[in-house]
């Protein structure tokens, strides 16, 4: 019998919240580094369940850390993944009352919809909806910078949400028609200057433009 939670390691766990900055299907290069895949996020501060699975999985990365990266203790000042929306991105009301993590991966995620089926269209998971994401959780020791990273694993969409890129979804613009249904701006076939291509003909031809 298949149960909904999935046996992990103790540096992966999945996180219910929503998404920001989300480079899921194309990787994105900031500032020149390498592309990777990536997404931020969001998680409500109410939500200690989540907030405890992801703290309980970072300790594991910090003892696998101690013992495959930093020489058999923790050092101190680690960069961590977790931050304070209200403290490091305070100017942005989606982060209010918010922790946030970004992830970030070389390879591909995943990304299915709520029956774990594959999304063939990017449009449907898109910063501001919201989504389950795997994080595995590892330490790092690179020039001179130690701490624990976040890596992105899959995606599974849960649902929409207002979108944070500023563009309106299709749904939003438009409105469904029926199959003999014509609709075009101003009234479709009317001539002269009460609608359609008539009124448009009309306009530009009294203003002298030429088609």
């Amino acid at each position: 019998m298949a149960t909904a939670n999935k046996t992990m390691n103790a540096t992966k766990v999945v996180i219910p919240c929503r998404i920001s900055f989300a480079a899921i299907f194309e990787p994105k290069s900031i500032n020149g580094s390498e592309a990777k895949y990536s997404v931020s996020c969001l998680i409500p501060k109410e939500d200690k369940k989540t907030l405890l699975a992801i703290h309980k999985a970072i300790e594991a990365a910090k003892e696998d850390g101690k013992v495959r990266k930093w020489g058999g203790k923790v050092p101190p000042n680690l960069k961590m993944p977790l931050r304070d929306g209200d403290i490091d991105r305070p100017d942005d009301e989606n982060y209010t009352s918010c922790f946030f993590l970004n992830a970030s991966s070389k390879d591909a995620p995943q990304v299915v919809d709520r029956h774990v089926q594959p999304v063939l269209d990017p449009m449907m998971v898109y910063s501001g909806c919201y989504c389950n994401v795997s994080i595995n959780f590892y330490a790092f020791n690179a020039n001179g910078n130690r701490g624990v990273a976040a890596g992105l694993c899959n995606i599974q969409f849960v649902k929409d949400g207002d979108r944070l890129s500023g563009r309106a979804s299709a749904n939003a613009d438009f409105c469904a028609l029926e199959d003999d249904e014509e609709v075009l701006g101003g009234g479709a076939g009317e001539d002269g200057p009460g609608g359609g291509f008539g009124s448009l003909l009309f306009y530009m031809t009294d203003r002298g433009d030429e088609l």
